[in-house]
């Protein structure tokens, strides 16, 4: 079982950054993928960022062009997202999804853990 614990939302103007991170916990191995998604009311969680363990990256559109990078620090089993140039679009609550294998998750359904999420407001 792995739990996995979001930190680092809040609060920001537009133009502003925020740091987010995703610490997780248990299971036997570290694992293989762990994703970033976002959710505003009445929508599916839509995906972000991902990162693999070795540090095989892929962005969605909208991400990269925020300028947001994700990290991963694995002996530490963390990642972190920095976002910059954040907009009001950017609000939401940002969920942190662990899929253990390497098969390519294809959406949210492929995660096997989610964490409890973090919201972030941009304010206008």
């Amino acid at each position: 079982q792995v739990q996995l614990v979001e930190s680092g939302g809040g609060l920001v103007q537009a133009g502003g950054s925020l740091r987010l991170s995703c610490a997780a916990s248990g299971g036997t191995s570290s694992p293989y993928f762990l994703t970033w998604f976002r959710q505003v009311p009445g929508k599916e969680r839509e995906f972000v960022a991902r990162i693999n363990r070795e540090g095989g990256i892929t962005y969605n559109e909208a991400a990269a062009k925020r300028r947001f990078t994700i990290s991963r620090d694995n002996a530490k089993n963390t990642i972190d997202l920095q976002m910059d140039s954040l907009q009001s679009e950017d609000t939401g609550i940002y969920y942190c999804a662990a899929a253990l294998g390497p098969r390519i998750p294809r959406g949210p359904v492929d995660y096997d853990y989610w964490g409890r999420g973090t919201q972030v407001t941009v304010s206008s």
